[in-house]
């Protein structure tokens, strides 16, 4: 079973909307997957915004791709230099901690996931 960034067994993102490099629910990953999907997000307007705003679109839907657009509140695994861009530039959404993949941590610092999660835990 895949580990999240705080050494636990890896949770669901969203099933609703289905997310996932593999749309099962879940940021895993695998050899395939060379955007990195594994930063489970919680979509934010301004984030939305920015990702379009980089040429990434996540708010239109695209029916040709069974795709319905995301809206601000929605977990979707987004990939983890997109994450850290978004940092770096001010519009890192928040990240659920528990659902994130552990190799996440080759693109994210653990402090900065943490400053930015709705499950961190108390240390």
């Amino acid at each position: 079973m895949a580990k999240n960034v705080l050494g636990g067994e890896l949770s669901d993102c969203s099933r609703d909307p289905m997310t996932g490099y593999y749309r099962d629910g879940c940021c895993n990953t695998g050899t395939g997957d060379t955007g990195v999907h594994t930063v489970c997000a919680v979509m934010t307007a301004e984030f939305l915004a920015y990702s379009a705003s980089v040429g990434n679109d996540l708010a239109t839907p695209m029916p040709e791709y069974g795709f319905a657009g995301l809206a601000p509140g929605d977990q979707w695994c987004l990939c983890a230099p997109r994450w850290q861009e978004a940092l770096e530039a001010g519009a890192a959404p928040q990240v659920v901690l528990a659902a994130t993949h552990i190799l996440t941590l080759e693109w994210c610092g653990l402090a900065d996931l943490k400053a930015h999660a709705v499950d961190a835990p108390s240390d």
